[in-house]
């Protein structure tokens, strides 16, 4: 069965603010990780997924490892406030799933407790940040294999709209972003098939959407600075619903409206 949400928590597509590249706005970090009426359904799929191929939706580079390592205890400073409760050995998570407290799998343990996919990049030889970690349990037409190691270019290959222009806008955001100042963009993208794990090698087309069988998703995108290592965290809550829940003005909308993801 497809998890879905009630509705979108927001319109990319009717908002002059998100609707261009790269879109951002500040993030108020209180609202950063969010609890939602799919978590009880997405957290079994994603400790599926990690259970079944944790190779193809994890990774780590050993240059990422103090940073992933930061970002689970910032992580676990905020479970608290979302529903979660501290045990002996673990969390006690909203949907009444038991968690161990693994430090050692930074990564992995968090896939199983937040429903944000979670990347860190860091920068490279050359300035540009690249991808050296992930846990990307939903990934829309992605593949962390092809993708880790690469920098910001390399990984939006072949994304028509991601040009050297927008590549060179989002390198400096990337250098500029400070921990106090956390950043959100979304985007919209139409999918004929509503599962939340969709890898696709650089050049695959996904199938075309059609009639009933159209399905919106939409992704949260956050990017913050950690404080100690510097590496940036780029996180993604997933949001599908059916083509119905739109009103009349916003189907419309979507449809007039290019979605470049």
């Amino acid at each position: 069965m497809p998890i879905l949400h009630h509705r979108l928590p927001f319109h990319v597509w009717m908002d002059p603010r998100l609707n261009r590249l790269p879109g951002i706005l500040p993030l108020d970090m209180d609202d950063w990780l969010r609890i939602d009426e799919a978590y009880g359904a997405q957290m079994a799929e994603r400790a599926r997924l990690i259970d079944a191929i944790p190779d193809k939706v994890h990774a780590l580079l050993p240059q990422a490892k103090d940073a992933a390592r930061e970002l689970y205890d910032m992580i676990a400073d905020c479970l608290p406030q979302l529903g979660f409760v501290r045990e002996s050995d673990g969390w006690l998570c909203p949907d009444g799933r038991r968690v161990a407290d693994d430090r050692t799998a930074p990564l992995l343990t968090l896939g199983r407790l937040v429903q944000e996919d979670l990347c860190i990049l860091q920068p490279g030889p050359d300035g540009s940040h690249v991808l050296t970690g992930a846990i990307l349990c939903f990934p829309a037409s992605w593949t962390l294999s092809q993708k880790i190691g690469r920098n910001l270019l390399g990984i939006h290959v072949p994304v028509p709209s991601y040009d050297a222009g927008i590549a060179a806008r989002v390198q400096r955001l990337f250098d500029a972003i400070r921990p106090e100042q956390p950043l959100w963009r979304g985007n919209a993208l139409d999918y004929a098939d509503p599962a939340l794990y969709q890898p696709r090698q650089e050049g695959e087309i996904r199938p075309a959407p059609a009639g009933e069988k159209a399905f919106i998703r939409s992704e949260r995108q956050c990017l913050l600075r950690l404080p100690q290592s510097r590496a940036v965290v780029f996180s993604i809550h997933t949001y599908l619903v059916h083509r119905s829940t739109l009103s009349p003005d916003e189907d419309r909308a979507f449809r007039a409206h290019p979605h470049p993801g």
